[in-house]
């Protein structure tokens, strides 16, 4: 590929910004950047995000160009990679989706359930407004979405726009580091199976030598994430599952102790990270500041720089390296359909991923999980796109963390009116 190499990044004004930076900047080498453009609709957080990246960028000696706009046609034009990771109605539209559900004892919560339901109504719009764009600004670009809630719009964008993309996840990443160091493991091949949020590992294999019996023995669980508490599953639970489940799956195996954990809570996930925000903005304002900073951990998205950027490496250098991303599963589970958006192993290089094949995959509770997940997901993303409360409906019965009509009806109502301005597929005239 050619050194012109131009990465737009929509919804800059992320304070998670800094670590994509910092994966740039530890990859300079290997991807010779020649212009990153920084968009975002808030133009406060926009230029002080923005600023601590130029200062980044200028103190590692990085000959890249830094363009900082609210204007997505500018950020797109010509673009070769475009990362997303935007957050429709900002921090206060998830504490909407985080304290609403509660009234109808629902868990609220950023990516399950009908909060998770609400955030991909918000998300999926705009996603689609991005894929058209790159169809006539940057038609041979990549996009990299960590969008919440990433294996929905994954579906949704694979199923209705023809844009070239990978959905991103951090939680594979932290399972297989937490693991590896758990087990004193060099370099392992593992088995994850699953759809974004709702993962387990199923085989851990090293040398010819397979430790997931062991892992289970000791009732193995990976490292939490920062951005949800977490009590963990006990050697029971790890060993009826059979697999390792990621820690998302707490909501689902332990639904009441989440829920009244959420009630009690006195602040939500994202009133914390409102909190967490401007700490962070002040400290980015800090014109002597060209690192970044320790509190960023605190947020939940650690180690993402490292798996968006290597990514793109992977993609740009054609290193034909295993990463897990959410794709179609094209065959990779034989359970799922082609057209279902798996989150799975895959050899990525110059043309994408190719996800690699699951053979004789037997866990039968994995299988019927999925499934049903699965087809929440799909009649989720027809009313995102069609704007059909009849498809919403359908898709909040199907959820494991939804499932009862009445609670399900005036809840999508409440939060359907609270979410007004971002939700045209359910009030557009036209419709």
């Amino acid at each position: 590929m050619n050194s012109t190499l131009k990465i737009a990044i929509i919804g800059a004004g992320s304070t998670y910004t800094p670590e994509l930076i910092e994966g740039m900047i530890k990859r300079k080498d290997a991807l010779p950047i020649a212009e990153l453009v920084l968009m975002d609709i808030d133009a406060r957080k926009l230029d002080i995000v923005g600023k601590l990246c130029e200062r980044m960028i200028l103190a590692a000696n990085m000959p890249c160009r830094v363009i900082l706009t609210e204007n997505l046609d500018e950020a797109l034009q010509d673009a070769s990679f475009v990362l997303s990771q935007i957050r429709v109605g900002k921090l206060p539209a998830r504490v909407l989706d985080e304290t609403i559900p509660l009234k109808y004892d629902l868990i609220g919560q950023e990516t399950c359930g009908i909060g998770g339901f609400f955030k991909a109504m918000r998300t999926i719009p705009v996603m689609l407004h991005i894929a058209d764009r790159m169809k006539a600004l940057c038609p041979d670009a990549w996009l990299i979405n960590f969008s919440n809630p990433a294996g929905i719009i994954t579906e949704a964008l694979l199923n209705h726009s023809d844009v070239k993309m990978l959905g991103l996840c951090n939680v594979p990443y932290n399972m297989f580091k937490s693991i590896r160091e758990t087990l004193h493991l060099d370099h392992p091949n593992f088995t994850y199976v699953g759809l974004n949020h709702l993962s387990w590992i199923t085989a851990i294999e090293q040398d010819g030598k397979e430790y997931v019996k062991t892992a289970l023995e000791m009732g193995l669980n990976s490292e939490a994430m920062k951005n949800i508490p977490s009590s963990g599953f006990s050697k029971e639970v790890i060993q009826m599952v059979g697999a390792i489940p990621s820690s998302y799956m707490e909501y689902y195996y332990f639904k009441e102790k989440k829920l009244k954990l959420l009630k009690e809570s006195e602040l939500t996930r994202g009133e914390k990270c409102m909190q967490i925000e401007e700490e962070l903005l002040n400290i980015y304002l800090d014109s002597e500041l060209h690192i970044k900073p320790e509190l960023l951990s605190t947020r939940g998205g650690a180690n993402y720089s490292e798996v968006a950027i290597s990514l793109v490496d992977a993609i740009y250098n054609d290193k034909q390296e295993v990463h897990v991303v959410n794709l179609l599963n094209k065959g990779a589970l034989e359970f799922m359909e082609d057209t279902d958006a798996v989150e799975v192993c895959a050899v990525i290089g110059k043309n994408g991923a190719e996800p690699i094949k699951v053979k004789d995959f037997n866990n039968q509770h994995i299988i019927d999980y999925m499934r049903m997940v699965k087809a929440y997901e799909r009649e989720t993303v027809a009313a995102a796109v069609n704007g059909s409360e009849d498809a919403a409906m359908r898709a909040l019965l199907m959820n494991p963390l939804v499932g009862d009509y009445n609670a399900a009806h005036q809840c999508f109502n409440e939060l359907k009116e609270a979410h007004k301005a971002y939700l045209p597929q359910f009030f557009n005239a036209e419709k």
